[in-house]
């Protein structure tokens, strides 16, 4: 991995400058395809499909599949609703749900993999797994209770992410709603996260990470016209537990938890019958 790093950012410093391969690989970086597939293969290489499967998405699989899982259930998740998650990874959401959930669910993800994992993870044969297609989201208007986008807009362009919270809206019954995370620069944490891309430059290890500020959110909901139902930040534990949640390094919710990355709710009106 080190010798790679030193490769690349020779490459980066000194060759392309020179040959104008920058400028066509400018975009590498930013193919949220080709990022998530690249690193899941790396992971592949080093471990087992299960433990790829789990780092893929995170680490902590089922602790914070479970927080993800109580983070909607305080925002108005029933057990009768239809949920989409799209990024579903490996499973991490669709586990926990899957002991909550009698409704419909349907997750989408770019890595075929993750995508079969999760599949074979949670065998219930009414729900679907698909691998995503561009920005789009296969359903039909107004059929969705909860579009989830965990650990999804924090990998995409901002135009990107634009257009599934419009796609998403689309799907979704009225009254419905969107929950989202995001990293923000106000906040210890994503700051460090931000740091330690600085290292990635020319190097491409691992894939784009994106910020997105509360005002931001704000403006998209406007201009979606979404109501804003809820902005947390990730170092806010808000969400209240129905039992104690213990994480692998050793970290314990009692009774409220935060997930990490900062939580956003969006409302689609009641009366929108537009999508």
């Amino acid at each position: 991995m080190i010798v790679r790093r030193i490769v690349n950012s020779i490459n980066y410093r000194l060759i392309a400058p020179l040959t104008g391969r920058d400028i066509k690989d400018s975009g590498s970086k930013t193919d949220f395809r080709r990022t998530h597939n690249r690193q899941f293969q790396i992971l592949r290489g080093a471990y087992s499909l299960d433990k790829a499967a789990k780092i893929a998405v995170g680490g902590e699989f089922d602790a914070t599949g479970r927080v993800l899982r109580a983070t909607l259930v305080h925002h108005g998740l029933r057990p009768e609703h239809y949920v989409i998650d799209v990024g579903c990874g490996s499973g991490r959401l669709a586990k926990p749900l899957s002991e909550y959930l009698t409704g419909k669910y349907f997750g989408m993800d770019v890595v075929p993999e993750l995508v079969q994992y999760a599949r074979n993870l949670v065998p219930q044969p009414e729900w679907r797994f698909e691998l995503a297609q561009g920005l789009t989201i296969p359903e039909e208007d107004e059929q969705a209770d909860f579009v989830c986008f965990f650990s999804v807009l924090t990998h995409l362009l901002h135009e990107e992410s634009y257009l599934y919270l419009r796609e998403a809206k689309r799907v979704l019954k009225p009254g419905g709603k969107i929950a989202l995370s995001f990293l923000d620069f106000r906040l210890k944490y994503h700051w460090e996260i931000f740091e330690s891309g600085l290292s990635d430059v020319g190097v491409g290890s691992q894939p784009l990470n994106v910020y997105i500020s509360p005002d931001m959110l704000r403006e998209w909901a406007s201009h979606l016209d979404l109501e804003v139902e809820s902005i947390r930040d990730g170092d806010d534990a808000y969400i209240p537990l129905s039992e104690p949640i213990a994480f692998e390094n050793g970290t314990v919710y009692k009774d409220h938890a935060s997930f990490g990355q900062s939580v956003c709710v969006l409302k689609k009106s009641a009366t929108d019958k537009r999508g």
